[in-house]
Protein backbone atom coordinates (compact mmCIF):
# COMPACT_ATOMS: atom_id res chain seq x y z
CA UNK A 1 0.00 0.00 0.00
CA UNK A 2 1.43 3.37 -0.92
CA UNK A 3 0.44 6.51 1.38
CA UNK A 4 0.86 10.11 0.05
CA UNK A 5 0.38 13.78 1.63
CA UNK A 6 -3.32 14.03 0.32
CA UNK A 7 -2.48 18.03 -0.16
CA UNK A 8 0.85 17.24 -2.22
CA UNK A 9 -0.77 15.19 -4.07
CA UNK A 10 -3.84 17.95 -4.88
CA UNK A 11 -1.02 20.09 -6.17
CA UNK A 12 0.80 17.94 -8.16
CA UNK A 13 -2.24 16.88 -9.75
CA UNK A 14 -3.23 20.59 -10.31
CA UNK A 15 0.14 20.79 -11.60
CA UNK A 16 -0.31 18.26 -14.39
CA UNK A 17 -3.49 19.82 -15.20
CA UNK A 18 -1.47 22.82 -15.85
CA UNK A 19 1.00 21.82 -18.32
CA UNK A 20 -1.49 19.21 -19.47
CA UNK A 21 0.37 17.89 -22.99
CA UNK A 22 0.27 21.13 -26.12
CA UNK A 23 -0.48 18.18 -28.65
CA UNK A 24 -3.32 17.49 -26.05
CA UNK A 25 -4.95 21.10 -26.09
CA UNK A 26 -4.17 21.70 -29.62
CA UNK A 27 -5.79 18.40 -31.05
CA UNK A 28 -8.79 18.80 -29.35
CA UNK A 29 -9.18 22.78 -30.24
CA UNK A 30 -8.16 22.31 -33.48
CA UNK A 31 -10.94 19.15 -33.42
CA UNK A 32 -13.82 21.25 -32.21
CA UNK A 33 -12.90 24.03 -34.51
CA UNK A 34 -13.68 22.40 -37.93
CA UNK A 35 -16.20 20.12 -36.48
CA UNK A 36 -17.81 23.92 -36.05
CA UNK A 37 -16.82 24.64 -39.30
CA UNK A 38 -19.30 21.73 -40.68
CA UNK A 39 -22.12 24.14 -39.04
CA UNK A 40 -20.81 27.20 -40.30
CA UNK A 41 -20.88 29.29 -43.39
CA UNK A 42 -17.34 28.70 -44.42
CA UNK A 43 -17.55 25.44 -46.06
CA UNK A 44 -14.65 25.70 -48.18
CA UNK A 45 -12.74 24.40 -45.10
CA UNK A 46 -13.44 21.13 -43.83
CA UNK A 47 -11.42 18.59 -42.13
CA UNK A 48 -10.24 17.60 -45.57
CA UNK A 49 -8.84 21.02 -46.58
CA UNK A 50 -5.62 19.86 -46.53
CA UNK A 51 -6.14 17.34 -49.73
CA UNK A 52 -8.97 18.92 -51.02
CA UNK A 53 -9.67 22.24 -53.06
CA UNK A 54 -12.92 23.59 -54.18
CA UNK A 55 -13.12 22.53 -58.65
CA UNK A 56 -13.01 25.94 -60.47
CA UNK A 57 -15.72 26.49 -63.73
CA UNK A 58 -13.68 25.40 -66.67
CA UNK A 59 -10.52 23.32 -65.47
CA UNK A 60 -9.62 20.45 -66.06
CA UNK A 61 -12.52 17.12 -64.26
CA UNK A 62 -9.98 14.38 -64.22
CA UNK A 63 -9.07 15.04 -60.60
CA UNK A 64 -12.53 15.89 -59.17
CA UNK A 65 -13.07 13.50 -56.33
CA UNK A 66 -16.46 11.88 -56.75
CA UNK A 67 -16.50 9.93 -53.56
CA UNK A 68 -16.39 13.46 -51.78
CA UNK A 69 -18.82 15.11 -53.92
CA UNK A 70 -21.11 12.08 -53.38
CA UNK A 71 -21.13 12.89 -49.73
CA UNK A 72 -21.13 16.60 -50.03
CA UNK A 73 -22.77 17.64 -53.31
CA UNK A 74 -20.04 19.89 -53.92
CA UNK A 75 -17.34 19.36 -56.40
CA UNK A 76 -13.58 19.37 -54.92
CA UNK A 77 -10.44 18.56 -56.50
CA UNK A 78 -7.18 16.59 -55.08
CA UNK A 79 -4.98 18.93 -53.62
CA UNK A 80 -0.67 17.33 -55.19
CA UNK A 81 1.43 18.18 -52.27
CA UNK A 82 2.85 20.83 -54.73
CA UNK A 83 0.01 23.23 -54.07
CA UNK A 84 -0.64 22.17 -50.31
CA UNK A 85 2.77 22.77 -49.25
CA UNK A 86 3.92 26.07 -47.93
CA UNK A 87 6.57 27.38 -45.06
CA UNK A 88 5.48 28.76 -42.03
CA UNK A 89 7.88 30.69 -39.16
CA UNK A 90 6.12 30.94 -36.12
CA UNK A 91 7.00 33.84 -34.10
CA UNK A 92 6.87 34.38 -30.12
CA UNK A 93 8.50 37.67 -28.75
CA UNK A 94 9.67 36.58 -25.04
CA UNK A 95 10.36 39.71 -23.63
CA UNK A 96 9.83 40.11 -20.01
CA UNK A 97 6.41 42.45 -20.85
CA UNK A 98 4.81 39.09 -22.32
CA UNK A 99 4.51 37.34 -19.04
CA UNK A 100 1.68 39.96 -17.97
CA UNK A 101 0.05 38.68 -15.65
CA UNK A 102 3.03 36.81 -13.76
CA UNK A 103 -0.17 34.45 -12.04
CA UNK A 104 -1.49 33.14 -15.66
CA UNK A 105 1.92 31.77 -16.48
CA UNK A 106 1.88 28.09 -17.93
CA UNK A 107 -1.81 28.25 -16.91
CA UNK A 108 -3.84 27.81 -20.39
CA UNK A 109 -7.57 28.34 -18.21
CA UNK A 110 -6.21 31.42 -17.43
CA UNK A 111 -3.13 32.90 -19.35
CA UNK A 112 -1.04 35.38 -19.51
CA UNK A 113 -0.03 36.82 -22.99
CA UNK A 114 3.17 34.79 -23.20
CA UNK A 115 1.10 31.28 -22.32
CA UNK A 116 -1.54 32.69 -25.07
CA UNK A 117 0.89 33.00 -27.42
CA UNK A 118 2.62 29.25 -26.73
CA UNK A 119 -0.34 27.54 -26.78
CA UNK A 120 -1.83 29.33 -30.11
CA UNK A 121 1.32 28.75 -31.72
CA UNK A 122 0.68 24.45 -30.66
CA UNK A 123 -2.64 24.99 -32.31
CA UNK A 124 -1.61 26.43 -35.58
CA UNK A 125 1.57 23.40 -36.07
CA UNK A 126 -1.22 21.12 -35.28
CA UNK A 127 -3.62 22.86 -38.82
CA UNK A 128 0.39 23.39 -40.53
CA UNK A 129 1.13 19.54 -39.98
CA UNK A 130 -2.50 18.48 -41.13
CA UNK A 131 -1.82 20.48 -44.29
CA UNK A 132 1.59 18.94 -44.57
CA UNK A 133 3.13 22.32 -44.21
CA UNK A 134 6.54 23.08 -43.08
CA UNK A 135 6.84 25.58 -40.17
CA UNK A 136 9.68 26.44 -37.73
CA UNK A 137 9.41 28.28 -34.75
CA UNK A 138 11.33 31.38 -34.06
CA UNK A 139 11.78 33.08 -30.05
CA UNK A 140 12.87 36.58 -29.67
CA UNK A 141 13.50 39.06 -27.30
CA UNK A 142 16.45 42.03 -27.94
CA UNK A 143 17.59 38.96 -30.34
CA UNK A 144 16.87 35.79 -31.59
CA UNK A 145 16.93 33.68 -28.69
CA UNK A 146 15.99 30.22 -30.57
CA UNK A 147 15.52 29.34 -34.10
CA UNK A 148 14.37 26.05 -35.86
CA UNK A 149 14.41 24.46 -39.03
CA UNK A 150 11.28 24.33 -41.28
CA UNK A 151 9.89 20.85 -41.63
CA UNK A 152 6.45 19.50 -42.07
CA UNK A 153 6.72 15.86 -39.70
CA UNK A 154 4.93 15.11 -36.68
CA UNK A 155 8.60 14.71 -35.20
CA UNK A 156 9.49 18.01 -35.70
CA UNK A 157 5.81 19.16 -34.31
CA UNK A 158 6.86 17.03 -31.28
CA UNK A 159 10.06 18.94 -30.81
CA UNK A 160 8.78 22.36 -31.50
CA UNK A 161 5.86 21.67 -28.68
CA UNK A 162 8.91 20.60 -26.13
CA UNK A 163 10.14 23.88 -26.63
CA UNK A 164 6.74 25.38 -26.53
CA UNK A 165 6.26 23.83 -22.94
CA UNK A 166 9.37 24.86 -21.99
CA UNK A 167 8.99 28.42 -22.56
CA UNK A 168 5.85 27.85 -20.37
CA UNK A 169 7.58 26.63 -17.47
CA UNK A 170 9.92 30.17 -17.25
CA UNK A 171 9.58 32.21 -13.91
CA UNK A 172 7.92 35.28 -14.39
CA UNK A 173 10.30 38.38 -13.93
CA UNK A 174 10.26 39.68 -10.31
CA UNK A 175 10.52 42.88 -9.46
CA UNK A 176 13.64 45.25 -8.78
CA UNK A 177 14.04 48.00 -6.71
CA UNK A 178 13.16 51.97 -8.31
CA UNK A 179 17.08 52.77 -7.99
CA UNK A 180 18.22 49.31 -10.22
CA UNK A 181 19.18 49.80 -13.66
CA UNK A 182 16.75 50.78 -16.68
CA UNK A 183 16.71 47.05 -18.90
CA UNK A 184 14.01 47.03 -21.36
CA UNK A 185 13.40 44.90 -24.10
CA UNK A 186 13.17 45.48 -27.92
CA UNK A 187 12.30 43.06 -30.58
CA UNK A 188 12.95 45.09 -33.72
CA UNK A 189 16.41 44.23 -34.23
CA UNK A 190 15.88 40.77 -34.20
CA UNK A 191 12.92 41.07 -36.53
CA UNK A 192 15.17 42.50 -38.80
CA UNK A 193 17.51 39.58 -38.52
CA UNK A 194 14.93 37.45 -39.18
CA UNK A 195 13.91 38.68 -42.31
CA UNK A 196 17.18 38.11 -43.38
CA UNK A 197 17.31 35.03 -42.40
CA UNK A 198 13.84 33.68 -43.75
CA UNK A 199 15.79 32.61 -47.04
CA UNK A 200 12.58 31.27 -48.33
CA UNK A 201 9.23 33.21 -48.78
CA UNK A 202 7.28 32.47 -46.03
CA UNK A 203 4.42 33.08 -43.65
CA UNK A 204 5.19 34.77 -40.82
CA UNK A 205 2.72 34.18 -37.77
CA UNK A 206 3.93 36.36 -35.06
CA UNK A 207 2.82 36.55 -31.38
CA UNK A 208 4.16 40.28 -29.94
CA UNK A 209 2.37 42.94 -27.74
CA UNK A 210 4.32 45.56 -29.36
CA UNK A 211 5.23 47.05 -26.19
CA UNK A 212 8.20 49.41 -26.55
CA UNK A 213 9.19 53.01 -26.08
CA UNK A 214 6.96 55.72 -28.33
CA UNK A 215 10.38 56.36 -29.58
CA UNK A 216 10.75 52.39 -30.73
CA UNK A 217 7.61 52.40 -32.59
CA UNK A 218 8.36 53.72 -35.63
CA UNK A 219 11.65 51.09 -35.86
CA UNK A 220 9.14 48.65 -34.79
CA UNK A 221 7.22 49.52 -37.80
CA UNK A 222 10.05 49.44 -40.00
CA UNK A 223 11.20 46.19 -39.45
CA UNK A 224 7.66 44.68 -40.07
CA UNK A 225 8.12 46.35 -43.46
CA UNK A 226 11.46 44.71 -43.97
CA UNK A 227 9.33 41.59 -43.14
CA UNK A 228 6.84 42.52 -46.14
CA UNK A 229 10.02 44.08 -48.53
CA UNK A 230 11.48 40.28 -48.72
CA UNK A 231 8.86 39.05 -50.12
CA UNK A 232 7.25 37.23 -46.18
CA UNK A 233 3.61 37.11 -45.55
CA UNK A 234 3.09 38.54 -42.50
CA UNK A 235 -0.11 37.49 -39.95
CA UNK A 236 0.78 39.85 -36.67
CA UNK A 237 -1.26 39.04 -33.54
CA UNK A 238 -1.32 41.67 -31.20
CA UNK A 239 -1.32 39.83 -28.08
CA UNK A 240 -2.83 41.95 -24.70
CA UNK A 241 -4.38 41.07 -21.67
CA UNK A 242 -8.03 43.15 -22.51
CA UNK A 243 -8.99 44.18 -18.95
CA UNK A 244 -5.08 44.89 -17.34
CA UNK A 245 -3.76 46.23 -20.46
CA UNK A 246 -6.65 48.20 -22.70
CA UNK A 247 -9.71 48.35 -20.23
CA UNK A 248 -6.88 49.34 -17.46
CA UNK A 249 -9.53 47.88 -15.06
CA UNK A 250 -8.00 48.22 -11.71
CA UNK A 251 -10.02 48.86 -8.21
CA UNK A 252 -10.14 52.69 -7.23
CA UNK A 253 -7.43 52.43 -4.44
CA UNK A 254 -3.43 53.18 -4.42
CA UNK A 255 -2.21 50.51 -6.28
CA UNK A 256 1.52 49.84 -6.57
CA UNK A 257 2.69 48.50 -10.62
CA UNK A 258 5.54 47.00 -11.82
CA UNK A 259 7.21 47.41 -14.88
CA UNK A 260 8.16 43.97 -15.65
CA UNK A 261 10.63 45.00 -18.60
CA UNK A 262 12.70 47.55 -16.31
CA UNK A 263 11.62 46.19 -12.74
CA UNK A 264 10.51 49.88 -11.49
CA UNK A 265 7.65 50.35 -8.85
CA UNK A 266 4.93 52.79 -9.17
CA UNK A 267 2.31 53.80 -6.85
CA UNK A 268 -0.72 55.68 -8.23
CA UNK A 269 -4.46 55.57 -7.89
CA UNK A 270 -5.77 54.08 -11.19
CA UNK A 271 -8.28 56.78 -11.69
CA UNK A 272 -6.25 58.99 -11.76
CA UNK A 273 -4.45 58.16 -14.57
CA UNK A 274 -6.82 55.70 -16.30
CA UNK A 275 -7.96 58.16 -19.18
CA UNK A 276 -4.51 59.20 -20.25
CA UNK A 277 -3.30 56.11 -20.32
CA UNK A 278 -6.31 54.54 -22.32
CA UNK A 279 -5.90 57.34 -24.90
CA UNK A 280 -2.65 56.34 -25.00
CA UNK A 281 -3.07 52.49 -25.55
CA UNK A 282 -6.12 53.69 -27.91
CA UNK A 283 -3.48 55.75 -30.12
CA UNK A 284 -1.11 53.36 -30.46
CA UNK A 285 -3.03 50.61 -31.07
CA UNK A 286 -4.44 52.38 -33.93
CA UNK A 287 -0.74 53.71 -35.10
CA UNK A 288 0.08 49.63 -35.60
CA UNK A 289 -3.21 49.23 -37.15
CA UNK A 290 -2.80 51.88 -39.76
CA UNK A 291 0.94 50.76 -40.61
CA UNK A 292 -0.14 47.11 -40.79
CA UNK A 293 -2.64 48.18 -43.56
CA UNK A 294 -0.14 50.43 -44.92
CA UNK A 295 2.47 47.51 -45.42
CA UNK A 296 -0.42 45.28 -46.40
CA UNK A 297 0.33 43.21 -43.25
CA UNK A 298 -2.84 41.06 -41.60
CA UNK A 299 -3.46 42.59 -38.20
CA UNK A 300 -5.10 40.77 -35.74
CA UNK A 301 -5.99 41.97 -32.22
CA UNK A 302 -6.09 39.37 -29.81
CA UNK A 303 -7.58 39.18 -26.17
CA UNK A 304 -5.81 36.40 -24.46
CA UNK A 305 -8.74 36.01 -22.04
CA UNK A 306 -10.92 34.93 -24.90
CA UNK A 307 -9.48 31.88 -25.85
CA UNK A 308 -7.26 30.03 -28.55
CA UNK A 309 -10.08 29.46 -30.92
CA UNK A 310 -9.62 33.03 -31.69
CA UNK A 311 -6.69 32.43 -34.23
CA UNK A 312 -7.43 29.80 -36.14
CA UNK A 313 -9.71 31.65 -38.76
CA UNK A 314 -7.60 34.05 -39.56
CA UNK A 315 -4.97 31.75 -40.09
CA UNK A 316 -6.80 29.85 -42.34
CA UNK A 317 -8.10 33.05 -44.21
CA UNK A 318 -4.32 34.10 -44.46
CA UNK A 319 -3.18 30.68 -45.69
CA UNK A 320 -6.03 30.52 -48.48
CA UNK A 321 -4.47 33.80 -49.83
CA UNK A 322 -0.95 32.80 -49.65
CA UNK A 323 -0.67 30.10 -52.57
Amino acid sequence: MHYFHTNAFLILFEDLEKYKSLDFYARQIVEGFLTGLHRSPFHGFSVEFAEHRQYSIGESTRNIDWKLYGRTNKLFVKRFEEETNLRCQLIIDHSSSMMLPPEGQGDPKNPNKITFACYAAAVISELLVRQRDAFGLSLLSDGIDLQTECRSSRTHQQYILQLLEQELRKESPSGRRNDAPMLTTNITEALHLTAEQLHKRSLVVLFTDAIVKPSDQDPLMDALRHLRHCKHEVLLFHTLHHSQEVAFDYPNRPTEFIDLESGRHLKVQPSEVADTYREMMNRQTADIKQHAIQYRIDYQPVDVGQGFEQVILPYLLKRSRHH
